[in-house]
């Protein structure tokens, strides 16, 4: 087939695509049916095939690289629980034309503006329902329908402000929707993230292709998030489900892109019906809330009584008009998918016009009394026998389809869904097809689009692009990201340079620092464990390197300082043997669920050396069996690597109230670790070399060398460890970072009065100050620990609960 795909005009032929055919009865995105390739590929797939394969790979390889790096990822479910999965990233993006893409952002504004006047009357007059263009059952029985919030007017005075379609193309090539996504529509953030990925990839061809950008479409979202605030004082935030959800990653990332908070059910209270935050300087006013949990779960008083995901009081103050909800609650009665059947009547009763995206055919089979209803008022329902019996299609038609014969629809139509196969009359047809790259050549995969639609004060604005859901299987067609599908950028493409907006403050710009006291007490939380968790990690790698060191030169696991040292390891639950690097693993396990759910404040660089931190301890706890000299090697490259990354958070984090928690956490685990050690190790009973064994462990060796003219003895060494202000090992310099880090934190001073855990910590540094080397009994030692570890109940006391 000579066709315009193999000579461009007579330019270099398209080898790549020589094997590349659209497959029978669905349309291409990149071909025509003739063969062609369409207007809006052809200096990409020119730019494409000229790449040799190796480049290819080379440059696939540049963009699954920074999605790793930057921690992309999504939660797949199964009979088996849930598993983290890598972001499942197709590097062929879908290119569509601007002039076909206005069409579609046309239908799309059409479409929401259609669903909002249902909703409000859904929730209103309830005129559709009285006039027979919705039937009552699809409301009434319908558990997304929440009765608590009839006659409830949001405060914008708007149920949806965000919203996401799944668009596909037919076998006639016109764009249908096949669903609407109103509760707590997903993806945007992956777009995002693909986006970046794809402009890597296609670096050198990304700038002159004029593809429209995303960050315009962000800053009006951030904008209009600002236009809803009520207050000069209020915050804005992101509410989800926390990081058990498939979506969580995108939730945190959208947090840090926008610049806003990122909260959870329990980090708000209701009072006087109206959301506060809980921040570790007390409630702070919230008026604004993008809303990615969904409704049902938002509230145990008046909704789902069994949550614990909502905020007692949330649909009360949304009654009282106190907080802005995106979308509202009780908008998810919208995605239900007959609904989907009577909005050709509705738009062409309420608005007087058809639909300009038409949906996918859909039925209605209700109860049978409504069938009569629905013939004569639904609009575009099946045709055939789909309202006289049960099923649209007999027994032997449904497993020609390659789904299970069932008596109920609904679930007869996701199972055709699924495989990318949507009903029409009585036949399955196959929406479009869209290249991607597999086993060294360009293939047609079916895909659908996800689009975006923001609600603006000047009316609704469509994101330039989304991201399309691809099934890699000819045969099967699953698109589901969950069943294994995969996900590639969306370009829409202009013959006209394109502008290039940003989110990054310009210099003729206004600007506002973050308000102070703004850290909600939930993440101050998370930050203070993750510093004693690393701490702590560090202080057991350092007890197994001794225990292993000592072993290697005494070669007798029964002499008095490893029994010693063994004993000191069951502090961390950790026994020497073939599986002492479990606790190791269960401390860093603990870390990385305390920095998850810090995902909006804390920094890709980090979250990587944290879970390569995790990935080598389970190789070195897996691997084969080591002599102790090294395994000791081993564990200190471990140390290393901790170090690196404590370094790296420590260092670079910005010396806000987060990095103040961090500090402390961090301080106050080093304190009670060296005190646990001076016990056991200075104590005039501990075996010899058990002072040296101190020095180790305090990594203070070359400085007690440095600094006294006597060989190690028990006060030189508490002198050093426990006393010294200028030693960062010691446990007198730990309570002094704990003083001055509390001291900048709010409600150290109230009312010129100190705050219980400004006192705790003053007594706890005034016992240490006036102690000397020689009254450092063991006796005291206990209480100065007993007295340290009390400061971890009174941080919590004050910030956390």
């Amino acid at each position: 087939m000579q066709s315009q795909s193999q000579t461009m005009n007579g330019a270099k032929p398209f080898k790549i695509l020589e094997t590349y055919r659209p497959l029978p009865g669905a349309p291409d995105e990149l071909m025509t049916a003739g063969g062609d390739i369409r207007p809006a590929w052809r200096k990409f797939m020119r730019h494409f095939c000229d790449l040799s394969e190796d480049d290819i790979r080379r440059r696939f390889r540049r963009g699954d690289q920074y999605l790793k790096d930057a921690g992309v990822f999504y939660r797949q479910f199964s009979s088996e629980g849930s598993q983290i999965r890598s972001w499942p990233y197709s590097h062929v993006p879908v290119l569509i034309g601007e002039q076909e893409w206005s069409a579609i952002c046309s239908g799309l504004i059409q479409r929401a503006e259609l669903l909002e006047d249902v909703v409000k009357d859904i929730y209103g007059d309830n005129n559709l329902v009285s006039q027979g263009l919705l039937p009552p059952s699809l409301i009434a029985e319908n558990k997304e329908w929440l009765r608590p919030l009839v006659g409830v007017q949001p405060a914008s005075g708007n149920f949806l402000h965000f919203l996401a379609f799944e668009i596909g193309r037919g076998p006639n090539g016109d764009w249908w929707v096949l669903g609407d996504r109103t509760q707590a529509p997903a993806g945007a953030g992956f777009a995002i993230e693909n986006r970046v990925a794809s402009s890597r990839i296609f670096t050198d061809l990304f700038e002159e292709t004029n593809v429209h950008r995303l960050a315009g479409f962000f800053i009006e979202f951030l904008n209009t998030l600002r236009s809803l605030s009520q207050g000069a004082e209020d915050r804005i935030g992101i509410l989800t489900p926390g990081r058990l959800t498939d979506t969580y990653y995108e939730h945190a990332y959208i947090a840090r892109y926008l610049g806003v908070m990122l909260l959870e059910g329990e980090d708000l209270a209701v009072e006087n019906g109206k959301v506060m935050v809980r921040t570790v300087d007390g409630l702070r006013p919230i008026s604004v809330l993008w809303r990615r949990l969904d409704a049902t779960f938002a509230d145990p008083l008046e909704l789902a009584e069994t949550s614990q995901l909502g905020t007692p009081g949330l649909v009360e103050a949304a009654r009282q008009g106190n907080i802005n909800l995106i979308n509202a609650l009780g908008s998810g009665i919208l995605e239900t998918r007959a609904l989907l059947a009577f909005l050709p009547k509705i738009s062409r009763t309420l608005r007087d016009e058809p639909l300009s995206l038409p949906n996918i055919a859909t039925w209605w089979c209700g109860h049978e009394k409504e069938r009569l209803h629905v013939l004569k008022n639904a609009g575009n329902m099946m045709i055939g026998n789909a309202f006289t019996t049960s099923l649209p299609f007999s027994k032997d038609e449904g497993t020609a389809l390659g789904v299970n014969f069932s008596d109920n629809p609904q679930k007869l139509a996701e199972q055709l869904e699924a495989k990318g196969q949507y009903l029409v009359g009585q036949e399955a047809v196959s929406l479009s097809t869209t290249p991607v790259f597999q086993d060294g050549q360009l293939q047609p995969r079916p895909m659908t689009l996800r689009c975006f639609a923001l609600r603006t004060p000047n009316g609704w604005t469509i994101m330039p692009g989304g991201y399309a859901r691809i099934g890699l299987s000819e045969d099967t067609q699953v698109i589901d990201l969950q069943r294994g599908g995969v996900v590639s950028d969306v370009w829409i493409v202009s013959q006209n340079p394109v502008d290039t907006p940003t989110l990054v403050q310009q210099d003729d710009m206004s600007y506002k620092r973050a308000q102070l006291g703004t850290l909600p007490s939930r993440a101050a939380d998370n930050l203070f464990w993750l510093g004693r968790y690393a701490e702590r990690a560090e202080s057991l790698l350092r007890l197994l390197r001794a225990y292993h060191i000592r072993l290697s030169e005494f070669e007798e696991p029964n002499s008095s300082i490893l029994k010693l040292l063994s004993h000191q390891l069951t502090v961390y639950s950790a026994t020497p043997g073939p599986n002492e690097l479990d606790a190791l693993i269960g401390i860093l396990n603990a870390a990385i669920n305390s920095a998850g759910q810090l995902r909006d404040r804390f920094s890709d660089d980090g979250w990587s050396a944290l879970n390569t931190l995790l990935s080598e301890a389970l190789n070195a706890q897996n691997g084969p069996e080591l002599s102790s000299d090294d395994q000791a090697r081993a564990i200190s490259t471990l140390i290393q690597q901790l170090s690196a990354f404590s370094g790296l958070v420590q260092e670079n984090m910005y010396r806000f109230t987060g990095w103040r928690f961090l500090s402390i956490g961090r301080s106050l685990e080093r304190a009670i670790n060296t005190t646990t050690s001076l016990i056991s190790f200075t104590n005039p009973t501990a075996p010899t070399g058990s002072l040296d064994l101190a020095l180790e462990l305090g990594d203070s060796a070359i400085s007690h060398r440095r600094l006294y003219n006597v060989a190690t003895h028990r006060r030189s060494v508490l002198d050093l460890l426990a006393l010294d202000p200028l030693n960062p090992r010691s446990v007198f310099f730990q309570i002094c970072e704990i003083r001055d880090q509390i001291s900048l934190l709010p409600w150290a001073v109230s009312d010129g009065q100190m705050s219980p855990l400004a006192r705790a910590v003053l007594k706890a540094h005034t016992e240490l100050s006036v102690q000397t080397p020689e009254s450092l009994t063991i006796d005291v030692l206990q209480s100065i620990k007993s007295h340290i570890s009390d400061l971890s109940t009174e941080v919590a006391k004050t910030y956390f609960n």
